[in-house]
């Protein structure tokens, strides 16, 4: 069976990856027979000390350092991925910091899609990515999504989420995330509003579903078959 491939977004918020599992009809297929599934550095943020997560109910703790992921688990996840294993993902409640007991399978798929704003600092995770994306947003834009996020789902005040903006997101954006910008495969500019951009990475990735170019070359007359066509002729010798 061929083994997956990792495409790694780095962007806040999953607007692109929700559009490219859209306009493959991935969004609308059971769990188990996804052939693309998505996967969010957020997932993998650190147990907090009792200390930490004092100062995280203030809004004084800075979670967009490379420190605050558990980059050991992303690894051991990762490599799971990518030998074909159903691999178990934390969940983590935004409101109180800290890791649910619960957590959200995701079994085997021909691509995954991992998104998250540090998901290429790290040399040791970033080498095991097939494709890296680099979604780059207006400044004005991150902002105004980050507070109507805040608010609305995890019931920050505004004066927190711009205090805390200022001290460590903006800063933090501009020392760890903006150099990474350097190893991305392709660079999109206005993120989930460039169509022309996400619709390309689409059609790659259903390159990917159908076997390569050479597949598509040699029996789609066209090369825009729905992924829903595609699927369901192939399903049947699908690996997993």
């Amino acid at each position: 069976a061929p083994l997956p491939e990792i495409v790694a977004f780095k962007c806040i918020g999953s607007s692109v990856c929700g559009k490219i599992m859209e306009l493959l009809g991935q969004n609308k297929i059971d769990h188990h027979q996804r052939q693309v599934a998505i996967l969010s550095q957020d997932s993998f943020y650190k147990v907090l000390t009792p200390e930490q997560k004092a100062k995280a109910q203030k809004g004084q703790f800075n979670f967009d350092h490379p420190d605050a992921f558990d980059n050991e688990l992303i690894m051991q996840t990762l490599r799971q991925i990518l030998q074909g294993k159903t691999v178990q993902i934390p969940v983590y409640d935004f409101v109180t910091h800290s890791r649910k007991e619960e957590f959200v399978t995701v079994y085997p798929a021909d691509v995954v899609l991992f998104e998250g704003i540090l998901m290429f600092y790290s040399q040791e995770i970033r080498d095991l990515f097939q494709m890296k994306l680099f979604v780059d947003t207006d400044p004005d834009t991150r902002l105004s999504r980050r507070v109507l996020r805040d608010i609305s789902e995890r019931g920050r005040e505004l004066e927190q989420v711009l205090t805390q903006y200022i001290t460590f997101v903006k800063p933090a954006f501009e020392e760890f995330c903006l150099p990474t910008k350097k190893y991305a495969d392709v660079i999109i500019p206005r993120g989930a509003d460039n169509l022309v951009a996400i619709n390309l990475i689409v059609q790659h990735i259903q390159d990917i579903l159908n076997g390569g170019l050479s597949k598509r070359h040699n029996g789609c007359t066209n090369g825009h078959s729905t992924p829903r066509q595609r699927r369901t002729s192939e399903s049947s010798s699908r690996p997993h």
